[in-house]
């Protein structure tokens, strides 16, 4: 079954799209750069994109990042769900991080401090981790967050806390899951869903239970168009026959973009529209690897 997000208030909408400023903006490195990488190495990007959900603002406090490498090569079982990409550290004993001569957490270089989630949608990211670690297999991401985590709903600001004080999201990750712009040059996007990752509770207090989805850019396709008037309010869910669904809400101009779509002939584009105008759905949008989509404008009507 498909989830829809519900169909916000116009007053919300309106708030949350006035609120966009790039704290952090669309910033690139030099993935590309034909500087040696040294023997026993390899180069690791990873961007931070987002999933959005209905708040003016979600602002996370990133301290850290690491990754898990098997420096003897070895592949880890990739037969799990999605569902299971991602947790805590401290939910679980997690078997690939116990004392293993080929196993080494190895850091890459950030800027920590706060990042306003809801700025890196239809197709915007920043690079948010990156270095030379040691050569072999990515099993895992550590991302260490602080305490400085928040959300502005409405205009009114509320704190988000982690579960029992948590501060260390793992997120698992399948070896073949990486961009290879070469055979030492890794690449890979990290698609933070704020609409589940944010839990409001039965005392009106929101937590943070992470949910985060991977995608490439190689290997996947997007979806991008335009949606006009603004004033209907459009929501876009993008779906397939096999209920993999992603959203977008469009910037002002009515633009959007969807990334991270597997190819495939059987996506289909819903608009979900509020103010009295009617939704409507583009059937079989044909996704092709390393591409990206673009369908013809849609113009909503009461």
């Amino acid at each position: 079954m498909k989830n829809y997000l519900r169909k916000p208030g116009p007053g919300l909408v309106m708030a949350m799209l006035a609120a966009v400023t790039l704290v952090v903006s669309c910033k690139k490195d030099n993935s590309t750069s034909t500087t040696p990488v040294p023997d026993n190495k390899q180069k690791v990007s990873l961007y931070l994109s987002d999933d959005p959900g209905y708040f003016d603002k979600v602002l996370l406090d990133i301290r850290s990042v690491e990754v898990l490498v098997d420096t003897c090569g070895k592949t880890d079982d990739d037969n799990w769900s999605d569902r299971d990409r991602c947790w805590w550290d401290e939910d679980r004993h997690d078997r690939n991080s116990g004392p293993d001569s080929c196993q080494l957490w190895d850091s890459l270089d950030i800027n920590p401090g706060v990042y306003d989630l809801l700025t890196l949608r239809n197709g915007a990211d920043t690079l948010l981790a990156g270095g030379i670690v040691a050569k072999g297999t990515m099993e895992r991401i550590r991302i260490t967050i602080g305490d400085q985590n928040s959300l502005v709903k409405d205009g009114v600001t509320y704190p988000v806390k982690s579960i029992a004080g948590q501060s260390r999201i793992i997120v698992r990750v399948r070896h073949n899951e990486w961009d290879e712009l070469s055979a030492d040059n890794l690449q890979l996007w990290l698609d933070f869903d704020v609409q589940r990752s944010i839990i409001r509770t039965w005392n009106g207090k929101f937590i943070l239970k992470p949910y985060i989805n991977v995608f490439t850019i190689l290997k996947m396709g997007s979806i991008s168009g335009k949606v006009t008037p603004w004033d209907a309010y459009p929501v876009i869910s993008i779906y397939n026959s096999s209920n993999d669904t992603l959203y977008a809400l469009p910037w002002r101009s009515g633009e959007y973009k969807v990334r991270g779509l597997k190819a495939g002939n059987d996506w289909n584009v819903f608009v979900n529209a509020s103010n009295g105008y009617q939704d409507t759905t583009v059937t079989g949008v044909k996704v092709e690897r390393g591409k990206d989509t673009r369908i013809g404008n849609i113009q909503l009507h009461k």
